[in-house]
């Protein structure tokens, strides 16, 4: 259909704006379709009434043709000119599914960038920058075009994520705000970019973000978990000196930092410091510095730790039991070993592998046969299945002493003892 230059309406944007090429955007009355007039210099007459016009026709570019990629060329002694190049069907199957499970309510200026971005670099050619910028520019996508956009990629694990989040913080239909700094910090931090991230926060300063706890608490997490405990520390004092509020989460990960420094010390220092001010760290910052003393045989510690646990309101479970058996096992202290595994049982809580296998061991140490086919013949009753740690120190045990015969005939004729009693009489 021919459609007059006045049955449209006109958006026109100055050259000195963009700094390329002037487009005009049209909204065609008889067709609810948005289209795009591409200016080409050689073939272009000056601009009439504010509309570019070809020599014969108008040229307009669907938007339902989203199977686009932009591409711009620049040549000696001209300015940038605009081409608009269809992607076509030499695509991978990996990226015509890709496409096809695209959200079906995603709206179709996000579909058209997200099919771009999918067939990023078919071409060698191929621009991030300036593909962006003419989605921009044609699209007028707002914030939540963008988040669309983002959550699909974040979806699809797409290795441009990165690229597109840093092009899209510098639009300013995109509308950036500190905490989408903050998320990029953390997404590098996760992905171990440490120098990325550090990148990204300055620019956040230098674009006049102001740097609240929930950042400077991400890169106490990310130091924490680099095993940079310089910088860890220098970020927390940063905190204090600024006057911001110091939650569990700070506080948390600067006790992690202290654990994975192996200076779990300084770390239950802070965890004091914490529920002075009825602040509880989360149950695995505890688990953290248990384990920390418990591996190094610190029963006093460890037993601190634990009862800090319990006065936080978290109710101890097998494994957060197991680690302070640890600490007295490796401290050589069997009567600990015995007197925690009690009060587990007490307590209701089935043990672990790892529980039957402490207290086994314990009873090795002293030579308390007796009392550890007691106890197997017990855990038996109450259907609980000795594992392969257990079993395999029962196994060492009992080669050493040259009874496995003797014992598994034992403990067998002791059920079966049982059993008969257990049997009622006709």
């Amino acid at each position: 259909m021919n459609i007059h230059a006045s049955n449209m309406l006109t958006y026109t944007y100055p050259i000195s704006h963009f700094n390329t090429s002037a487009k005009t955007h049209y909204l065609n009355p008889y067709k609810n379709i948005f289209k795009t007039l591409i200016p080409v210099k050689s073939s272009v007459l000056p601009p009439v009434n504010n509309v570019w016009i070809r020599k014969n026709k108008i040229e307009t570019v669907d938007e339902e043709e989203v199977k686009l990629r932009v591409e711009y060329e620049e040549k000696e002694g001209e300015k940038v000119k605009l081409k608009w190049i269809e992607i076509g069907t030499n695509i991978s199957d990996e990226q015509k599914q890709a496409i096809s499970k695209l959200p079906f309510k995603m709206t179709k200026r996000c579909k058209a960038l997200m099919k771009q971005l999918i067939c990023f670099g078919n071409n060698q050619e191929s621009d991030l920058n300036q593909l962006l910028t003419s989605w921009v520019k044609i699209m007028k996508p707002q914030r939540c075009d963008w988040l669309a956009v983002l959550k699909e990629l974040t979806n699809l694990d797409h290795p441009l994520l990165f690229e597109v989040i840093e092009l899209a913080l510098l639009e300013e239909s995109f509308e950036a705000n500190a905490r989408d700094y903050t998320k990029i910090i953390d997404g590098y931090a996760k992905k171990g970019r440490i120098l990325d991230a550090e990148t990204a926060f300055h620019a956040m300063k230098t674009r006049g973000f102001v740097c609240d706890q929930v950042t400077l608490t991400t890169l106490i997490n990310m130091y924490s978990k680099n095993g940079n405990l310089q910088r860890a520390e220098e970020t927390f004092e940063d905190m204090k000196l600024l006057g911001l509020p110091l939650d569990k989460r700070a506080y948390g990960s600067m006790i992690m930092a202290y654990v994975r420094a192996g200076i779990a010390g300084r770390g239950e220092n802070l965890l004091i410091e914490m529920e002075s001010q009825e602040i509880y760290a989360g149950s695995e910052v505890y688990k953290a510095l248990l384990r920390a003393y418990s591996t190094v045989g610190d029963t006093k510690g460890a037993q601190r730790v634990f009862d800090s646990i319990q006065f936080a309101g978290i109710a101890p479970d097998e494994r957060l039991c197991a680690l302070l058996m640890n600490a007295y096992a490796v401290a050589g202290d069997c009567t600990g070993v015995r007197s925690v595994f009690g009060n587990m049982r007490s307590a209701g809580l089935k043990p672990s592998d790892k529980c039957i296998a402490l207290i086994l061991s314990s009873y090795e140490k002293e030579n308390k046969l007796n009392m550890a086919l007691d106890l197997l013949i017990g855990l038996e009753k109450e259907g609980i299945m000795v594992g392969q740690e257990a079993s395999d120190i029962l196994a060492k045990w009992f080669r050493k002493l040259g009874v496995v015969g003797e014992v598994e005939l034992v403990l067998r004729e002791y059920t079966e003892q049982e059993d008969k009693q257990k049997t009622p009489a006709f």
